[in-house]
């Protein structure tokens, strides 16, 4: 079991650009783009317990902000689990986080998204 704690420093800034991008599409009211960019964040961050649960608080917020309760009630289970399940390296890989998919599956990661993935690790 690999346990994570802090996120590499050749990730972060790609997982910061796509919360500031999250944050200027949300501002401009392109909802869609918005949650595209946290749900790329997530997949990023989810391996490490503090970005993992930072992008759950933002999702929650994304949900609180458009008044979806969907979102809402399924972020509360996220936001308490999740950093744990990262912290003891037992996450659903490439999940995107959001509560229209189901909390443990694995799904595939985007090839962009791999590529910096596995470019942080031979950092």
């Amino acid at each position: 079991m690999k346990i994570h704690t802090a996120m590499p420093a050749g990730l972060k800034p790609f997982y910061r650009e796509e919360l500031l991008l999250a944050k200027k599409e949300f501002d401009k009211k392109h909802y869609q783009q918005s949650w595209r960019h946290l749900e790329r964040a997530h997949i990023l961050g989810q391996p490490y317990p503090l970005a993992h649960t930072a992008v759950h608080w933002k999702m929650l917020g994304f949900g609180i902000k458009i008044k979806n309760s969907k979102e809402i009630i399924g972020q509360l289970p996220r936001l308490l689990f999740g950093g744990v399940k990262s912290f003891v390296g037992k996450i659903p890989v490439g999940n995107t986080g959001g509560a229209n998919v189901p909390p443990l599956l694995s799904m595939e990661i985007p090839e962009d998204l791999l590529l910096i993935i596995n470019r942080s690790k031979n950092l």
